[in-house]
């Protein structure tokens, strides 16, 4: 329940102007018990503090007035809906005679409803505002210790109903009081989550929630932006559903969209561009980033420039393509490779342009509540752009560049790609017994949840 409400409430944040979601979420109705559990502790820890104000009176019963007064009441255990025990310390005065001793007090039954009023708070969070409640202890009934049992017999009934209507009003006290806990839970919705220096991710609602008896169900953004700068793509997320499924509390989809946002923002904050130089290939290769490794396919390099190193430029024409089939993620990239030669002065003079096409395999994985990833190298093909040294093969460059992209360019990426982007969490919240599919245009994530706070 408790975690019901938590991801229910995301829907109060203002929703976006997107059709289709980029990401989707349900909870399952294996979810929702999880968060019934996780409300009913929290309630019961909340019941368990109640202390009863001291009680004094008078009762009139068929031998005339007895003074009363009942003391230091308090819970001892409290269940949902099996009731609850406390204990206390009674003393009564009647005429002349004085008594006292202790108290035990047995509830039937606990039962309270609830109603909140939500409103979003200065952050685009929602926030409870106010809470109505309505609370019911059944039948008290209360063990005297100690003492005179013909005296205290004689208003038991009556102190046992005036401690019921006290229970009852402090209740709804401690159950607001737990229920707008859910305020600290609901401050770390990540619904704008940073992943790196280039790059942020918004999970905001695109359309209300879908409830039923069974899951509760999210549309969110899902989509990346240039961090400050929320420029729209020239792309938008279609349409896609998560196919049923009931054995993990929590399934995430996220589609092809949200990985195209991603390459689009990283290529327009320029970071999809290395500079690759010759201390950064292996010194166990036998090829080298120098005019004379390159000379030795196109003569005229090493004759201009003999004895130089050289430099790569490898970067991105436009953004690269993301494709989800059933078990198979592909990217499919178009970058341009820049050769330079180092002049002893460290000035950099041209030598040719390369097209590069290329087309990596990727493996997705969850790791903790990340989205990570891996690429291996599937094809490539080149063709010359632009060249100052005159014409000359492209093919005869292809183990060249098929080495650099192995050695280099494809480890880079991967150690960027296992750091991954947080998906959508609140609060503590770990993903435990997590499977991840890749299907038609999305990937889904089936997981269960624990929250550790």
């Amino acid at each position: 329940m408790f975690l019901c409400w938590c991801l229910s409430l995301v829907a109060l944040i203002p929703l976006t102007t997107s059709i289709n979601p980029g990401v989707k979420v349900k909870l399952t109705a294996k979810g929702i018990e999880y968060g019934r559990q996780l409300a009913v502790a929290s309630i019961l820890q909340k019941l368990k503090t109640i202390k009863l104000d001291d009680m004094s009176g008078k009762v009139r019963v068929a031998i005339g007035k007895v003074k009363y007064r009942l003391r230091n009441m308090k819970m001892v255990e409290v269940g949902l809906p099996n009731g609850c025990t406390g204990s206390g310390n009674w003393r009564v005065k009647y005429r002349f005679i004085k008594d006292s001793g202790s108290f035990k007090l047995n509830g039937d039954d606990i039962s309270f409803s609830t109603s909140l009023s939500i409103k979003t708070d200065p952050t685009g969070r929602p926030a409870v505002r106010s809470i109505d409640c309505g609370a019911n202890v059944g039948k008290m009934s209360v063990r005297f210790r100690g003492g005179a049992s013909w005296l205290y017999n004689l208003f038991k009934k009556k102190i046992s109903r005036a401690i019921q209507k006290a229970m009852q009003k402090k209740i709804c006290p401690l159950v607001a009081n737990a229920v707008s806990d859910m305020n600290n839970n609901l401050k770390t919705l990540n619904v704008l989550a940073k992943v790196d220096k280039f790059a942020e991710i918004e999970y905001s609602m695109v359309a209300s929630p879908t409830v039923s008896k069974t899951s509760i169900d999210l549309s969110l953004k899902g989509e990346f932006y240039n961090t400050g700068k929320h420029q729209e793509p020239p792309f938008s997320p279609a349409v896609f559903s998560l196919p049923p499924q009931i054995n993990n509390m929590l399934y995430i989809g996220v589609s092809s969209f949200t990985m195209k946002s991603a390459a689009f923002v990283y290529n327009t904050a320029g970071a999809l561009r290395l500079s690759i130089t010759d201390n950064m290939i292996p010194t166990t290769s036998p090829i080298r980033l120098n005019t004379r490794t390159f000379g030795a396919f196109i003569p005229q390099i090493d004759q201009r420039f003999p004895g130089l190193m050289m430099k790569l430029l490898v970067k991105m024409a436009k953004a690269p393509v993301i494709t989800f089939e059933p078990n198979n993620a592909t990217v499919q990239s178009f970058a341009s490779v820049t050769a330079y030669a180092i002049q002893p002065n460290a000035t950099l003079t041209p030598l040719f342009v390369l097209n590069l096409v290329s087309s990596v395999g990727a493996r997705v994985s969850v790791s903790g509540t990340r989205l990570a990833g891996a690429v291996t190298l599937n094809k490539m093909d080149l063709t010359l752009g632009t060249s100052d040294v005159g014409d000359f093969q492209v093919s005869t460059l292809n183990n060249i560049i098929r080495a650099v992209l192995n050695f280099v360019v494809i480890p880079t990426m991967n150690v960027q790609l296992a750091k991954g982007y947080p998906l959508p969490t609140l609060g503590k919240m770990k993903l435990v017994n997590t499977r991840l599919l890749v299907l038609k245009g999305h990937l889904m994530i089936g997981t269960d949840v624990q929250f550790t706070g």
